[in-house]
């Protein structure tokens, strides 16, 4: 994130050099070093950042914004009549439906109808099923796939023996409309993100730049807000940054920290080259999305959205509405915004995977911490 005032600027530039002496707090967040290279980042993500604040909208395809936001809202429309909203490989919203007059009315709107071979309310009943079963098997997740009406659910490296038996059991119990996927390595919680932020040994990363009424706010995970209370920019206690005031993991994964006076940063995402992105709204995420992270550990990287309203079960609980991305992330990432162009999407929770081999990482919506804690981005 960019701030307001050089102290702040100074106290963050002075974190990335002793972020690799951060400590460890119970496996949940994790010591990193600071940030990554420009070698380490997508080539045509850094060449484009390169040309300032701007530069992301291209990044990210800030066309797919529009399309986004009739695709979010045609769906909100519909509610239990849709399967869900995607955008396709043209850049098109497409919105899945049940009957005519929905199709003609997505239609008029300027989107893709899309009739769906499995009723929403099949799908709702296979992931309640899939909630009752598999919720207590870290590791494991689920998501509905609206293009393929189908419900993807997904296992990492841990779940092995009786519990992936049990996995395979229910999937072929629930026959076509289950999909099953594995991920390499274990699906975990990350820490850090943006711009470095510290706290009782530990570290995590700031996410998005909020006000509530006058006073000055900062979104990031819940599983550092859990675990930190006081928050400094530079490891060492200080520089302070704000204190936890509200925080919640699992079922959400968000914490509201409220900014010491003067230490408040600017609504921009730090893109790692010297430049910043401006945000100047929150939306929701659409599958099919071109989106952009910034973290701490490992700078700008780009990818799509591959669900919403993902249900991931963790060694420390399931948080359920996740945003389901191929965006790398590493430990040292969490609490970091997603974002595209101008919009901001989520907050960096946690995944699978590094940024060398792929992997997957899941985000909560930022729109939901808005909406809890009554705040919205500066």
């Amino acid at each position: 994130m960019s701030v307001r005032n050089s102290r702040l600027r100074t106290a963050v530039t002075t974190t990335a050099a002793v972020a690799g002496s951060a400590g460890l707090l119970a496996g949940a967040l994790y010591a990193v070093h600071a940030e990554s290279g420009p070698g380490d980042r997508e080539a045509g993500l850094a060449g484009d950042a390169r040309t300032g604040r701007q530069a992301a909208g291209s990044v990210t395809a800030q066309a797919d914004g529009q399309a986004a936001a009739t695709a979010t809202r045609l769906a909100g429309r519909l509610g239990d009549r849709t399967a869900g909203a995607y955008i396709d490989s043209a850049g098109r919203p497409v919105v899945t439906v049940t009957n005519a007059d929905d199709a003609a009315a997505v239609r008029a709107a300027g989107a893709v109808p899309k009739t769906t071979r499995r009723s929403p309310a099949e799908l709702r009943k296979v992931t309640a099923a899939l909630r009752s079963s598999f919720a207590d098997i870290p590791g494991t997740g689920w998501a509905v796939d609206p293009a393929a009406a189908k419900v993807t659910v997904w296992t990492d490296a841990s779940v092995t023996g009786a519990r992936m038996a049990a996995v395979q059991r229910t999937a072929r119990e629930m026959g076509t409309a289950i999909k099953l996927v594995r991920f390499p390595g274990r699906l975990h919680t990350l820490a850090l993100g943006g711009d470095a932020i510290f706290g009782q040994g530990s570290r995590c990363s700031l996410g998005f730049n909020v006000t509530r009424g006058e006073q000055d706010f900062f979104l990031t995970a819940g599983h550092c807000g859990n675990a930190v209370q006081n928050w400094t920019a530079d490891g060492q206690g200080d520089q302070p940054l704000g204190t936890t005031v509200q925080s919640s993991f699992p079922g959400n994964d968000f914490a509201l920290v409220q900014a010491e006076e003067g230490a408040a940063g600017a609504g921009a995402v730090n893109l790692y080259n010297g430049q910043a992105q401006d945000i100047t709204q929150a939306a929701e995420a659409v599958v099919g999305q071109r989106v952009a992270r910034s973290g701490s550990t490992t700078g700008v990287h780009t990818g799509r959205v591959l669900a919403t309203n993902a249900t991931v079960n963790f060694a420390e609980g399931t948080v359920s509405g996740m945003i389901q991305t191929n965006v790398c992330a590493e430990p040292g990432d969490s609490g970091g915004p997603l974002f595209a162009g101008d919009t901001a999407l989520g907050l960096t929770s946690g995944g699978s995977g590094d940024c060398q081999s792929g992997g997957v990482t899941f985000f909560q919506p930022v729109t939901e911490a808005l909406q809890a804690f009554g705040a919205d981005v500066t």
